[in-house]
């Protein structure tokens, strides 16, 4: 574990803590005491950094309660004694009521050659890539920033800019209360769609009348000179009479 702690540099250790390991387990075919077993929550601790401890396999239940409760005293460096105090439970742990468990006189199966697989395992672990560098940068926010609040503050002499105006614009068809109500296509808050259309009306029919009078103007001028033209050749008719 110490050359894994080397290669990976690690911030927080998850240990699992599966009691099957137990002597006297009825699936696990080890023979670990509750001391032995807890050793490992030791050495891990001295590698002093973040331990988070989990839950695991563990049949024989008893054992499994007795495994977890001398763990948890050893995670937070606590002595507890060896004899049970009295609860719901207590007959669950007999006949010796204890903490601790014996080893049981099964046969060690361990193989010689297992201290040898450890070369193998060194080998492997070099073979790896280490630990890799983490870049350190800001994250930007995903909140789209409000602007409204600095409207009030910002300098009248400096140049809007094109998103401040892009949320001045207005459809045609709403009302406007700004300063520039009747340029650029935009209309008091007085006027209707139906008020615009009748005022448009009385602007044509106006245009109109306009029209008629520059017609009926234009016709006058030829009406008198007709009429000069005509008392002009009665005239001329009197003169050249016999009588």
């Amino acid at each position: 574990m110490a050359k894994v702690m080397e290669m990976y540099q690690p911030s927080a250790v998850v240990l699992q803590c599966g009691a099957d390991s137990l002597s006297g387990d009825r699936l696990g075919c080890f023979n670990l005491t509750i001391r032995g077993h807890a050793k490992c929550v030791e050495y891990i601790k001295t590698f002093n950094l973040p331990l988070l401890m989990l839950g695991g396999g563990g049949y024989t239940i008893r054992n499994v309660a007795r495994c977890w409760t001398y763990e948890t005293a050893v995670a937070l460096d606590t002595d507890i004694p060896d004899e049970l105090p009295y609860n719901d439970y207590f007959e669950y742990f007999g006949p010796d009521f204890k903490l601790h468990i014996s080893p049981s006189n099964m046969t060690n199966q361990k193989h010689p050659g297992v201290h040898g697989q450890d070369q193998r395992l060194f080998e492997n672990l070099r073979m790896l890539p280490p630990a890799p560098g983490v870049q350190m940068q800001p994250i930007p926010e995903d909140s789209i920033p409000d602007d409204t609040a600095d409207e009030d503050t910002e300098d009248p002499d400096k140049r809007m800019s094109i998103r401040a105006s892009d949320k001045r614009i207005a459809c045609d068809e709403e009302f406007s209360d700004s300063e520039d109500e009747g340029e650029g296509g935009r209309r008091k808050v007085t006027n209707h769609k139906k008020g615009v259309k009748r005022a448009k009306v009385e602007d044509d029919r106006e245009e109109g009348e306009e029209k008629k009078g520059e017609v009926k103007e234009e016709e006058k001028p030829k009406e008198i000179n007709l009429g000069k033209h005509d008392s002009k050749s009665s005239a001329g008719l009197v003169v050249m009479s016999p009588h």
